[in-house]
């Protein structure tokens, strides 16, 4: 059977202002493939997407959709409407459905009363209940709510107006319904970004079983591996296609490059060579050597014309974490630590050692208390009860996922040079370009800088910390991939103890050799990579849910048969207020940045665009945080708003 192409692409070339993103690209889709689209941030993956829609018109090149092929992409399905359900909003993409129903209600109506003519109306009732099947009306709903379920929502979240949840949330609706469209060819950008991991193995099994093409833009490289079997990459401006999934794809480049690298050298080899015959040739100077020195003159105009120079990889951060001193074989001993805020009793009976050399990932569901137990640990909170001891010699360097710490008053420069005063100016400078702070970038005050670029001032400072027990919290959230890479290096050669919080699958399993996994009474502790995990954790796991399950349940009904206490409801009605502001003033900072994202003289500046759709990156996740605890709090105290 001939596998159709769903859509063919053609010499395209993109620019925004002077600023060529690439050139000359050509590929095809067909049928059945799962694509995994990467690249450095800026290279124009996002771009990519809006010329196979049609949003943006190339410069030159072609798109051709095939006539059967539908397109979908996760921007068509915005919430406009923020009074409808979270279930309504979802159900929005079964609009001919839906009217199908309706007209089916009013064709019901009028057989029965005896209006119009019969026959017709149930010659027309006929074919639209036809319809109805073959479109799939009979499982819509069930597929709308399963959708849901599977991407975190539960019955009460469900039934919410779309209005009332966070930025995260609503991108979740979005990807819902982006994957019940019906599409032919699905354009997913970072899918991931938002989903646990629950959510994200969710996500994977769904595209995995399904039947229609996709392209999937993502740092998440475990999620790559599971969803892809081809990986399209965007470099120095050109595209470069790999078969097989993300680690099939690195062994895959790697002999790529050395295979141009060989071939440059060997063509600059044999030109050399015969530069030389022709010299020599020139010298003797007779008839017969003059015609010889002509013909390798040939021979070396068409290997010159032909010769094509590597091109220099992208800019990408390079360190190597080392230790001043080694501890001792005991780094860690917690005993039966607690921790509550107010009558929240996030952890108890946490009891785990950890020892020299160990890689210990901290794993655990969303809200469990993993950043306040890293947090307890450093001494930044304070536990209820239970002892914490750290080992001889013990230096610790902690990561901060929310990148508190830095005074925002400062540039890059001057944080680096007050953290560490010992080291001279061209020291500084020389680190900083490591982490890609070249040039007037040092002096960019840290208020003005990216998530990812403030992720790379942090992890400047951990590599010049030199610490022997690193704490990291989530570390890759904030990096593209082929920083994920270099950090995954850099971590795997590290000579310490590491204790990491990570949502980022593929690091987990390249790097652990024991999981501790965070309950609310305590730590279940697993040997071996994050696939060994899995496979043992799965009846813990289910155990788990069920017992917190019956405990939300009688928390729920203690609380209908229980008046609460009031110093509580006041403390946490003041906290939510607080919240709420918080809320409102970055949502007020979200609109001023996406009507400046929608101003001309923005438009045609890319790193400008750049710039502002990161620093809307940064403020929906701080948003989404801020919503999160809201929940929580308005969830325990059942308070009234």
């Amino acid at each position: 059977m001939k596998i159709m192409s769903v859509i063919t692409v053609c010499n395209l070339s993109m620019e925004f202002g002077e600023q060529l993103l690439f050139d000359n690209m050509n590929f095809e889709v067909q049928q059945g493939d799962r694509i995994g689209l990467i690249g450095v941030n800026g290279c124009g993956k996002t771009t990519l997407f809006k010329l196979l829609t049609g949003e943006y018109y190339p410069v030159s090149g072609s798109v051709v959709v095939n006539k059967n092929t539908s397109i979908g992409y996760m921007e068509q399905h915005v919430c406009r409407n923020l009074d409808k359900s979270t279930y309504d909003e979802v159900l929005t993409v079964f609009s001919e459905l839906t009217e199908i129903e309706k007209e089916l209600d009013s064709l019901n109506l009028s057989i029965e009363n005896g209006c119009g003519e019969l026959e017709k109306m149930i010659e027309r009732q006929s074919f639209l209940h036809d319809e109805y099947v073959r479109l799939g009306g009979l499982t819509y709903r069930s597929r709308a709510r399963s959708a849901l379920i599977g991407l975190g929502f539960d019955d009460e979240h469900i039934s919410l107006p779309t209005g009332s949840l966070s930025g995260g949330q609503r991108a979740k609706i979005q990807l819902a319904k982006l994957l019940l469209c019906g599409a032919d060819l699905l354009l997913l950008d970072e899918p991931t970004n938002h989903l646990d991991t629950a959510a994200a193995e969710w996500l994977e099994n769904y595209l995995t079983e399904s039947k229609c093409s996709y392209i999937v833009i993502s740092h998440d490289r475990y999620f790559l591996d599971k969803t892809t079997n081809i990986i399209f990459e965007i470099e120095n401006k050109k595209m470069t296609q790999y078969k097989g999934n993300y680690t099939a794809y690195l062994p895959q480049k790697e002999e790529r490059l050395l295979s141009l690298q060989r071939a440059y050298d060997n063509t600059v080899k044999e030109i050399n060579r015969l530069e030389g015959i022709v010299e020599q040739q020139r010298r003797w100077n007779r008839e017969k050597n003059i015609k010889t020195a002509e013909s390798k003159m040939k021979v070396i105009k068409r290997l010159e014309d032909n010769l094509e120079k590597p091109e220099n990889l992208p800019s990408a951060i390079h360190f190597d974490l080392k230790i001043n001193n080694r501890s001792g074989d005991n780094v860690l001993e917690v005993r039966n630590l607690s921790l509550s805020f107010g009558e929240n009793r996030l952890f108890e009976n946490v009891c785990m050692e950890i020892h020299r050399g160990e890689r210990i990932f901290l794993l655990g569901p969303n809200g469990c208390g993993k950043t306040s137990l890293m947090k307890t640990l450093l001494g930044q909170y304070k536990a209820n009860s239970g002892t914490i001891r750290f080992g001889e010699g013990v230096k610790k360097g902690y990561y901060d996922q929310i990148q508190t710490g830095m005074d925002s008053e400062k540039t890059v420069f001057e944080e680096l040079s007050d953290r560490f005063p010992a080291m001279t100016n061209t020291e500084i400078r020389n680190t900083l370009a490591r982490f890609l702070f070249k040039n007037d970038d040092v002096f960019k005050p840290l208020s003005s800088l990216s998530g990812g670029e403030r992720a790379r001032v942090l992890l400047t400072e951990l590599m010049l910390a030199r610490a022997n027990f690193l704490l990291l919290d989530e570390p890759t959230n904030h990096l593209d991939i082929n920083s994920c890479a270099e950090l995954q290096k850099a971590l795997d050669e590290y000579e310490g103890t590491l204790l990491i919080v990570s949502h980022d699958r593929y690091l987990i399993n390249a790097l652990a050799d024991k999981i501790f996994y965070l309950t609310p009474t305590g730590i279940r502790e697993f040997s071996g990579s994050y696939e060994d995990f899995l496979e043992k954790a799965e009846p813990f796991k289910s155990n788990e849910n069920e017992k917190a399950h019956q405990e939300k349940v009688g928390k729920q009904n203690e609380y209908k048969s229980k008046k609460e206490h009031g110093a509580r409801r006041r403390r946490d009605k003041a906290r939510l207020n607080k919240l709420e502001r918080e809320i409102a003033d970055l949502e007020e900072k979200l609109a001023v940045l996406n009507d400046a994202l929608s101003q001309p003289e923005n438009a045609s500046d890319y790193e400008k665009l750049l710039k502002i759709t990161e620093e809307i990156s940064a403020s929906e996740t701080a948003i989404e945080l801020l919503y999160e605890e809201w929940e929580e709090i308005s969830e325990r105290n059942e308070v009234e708003l």
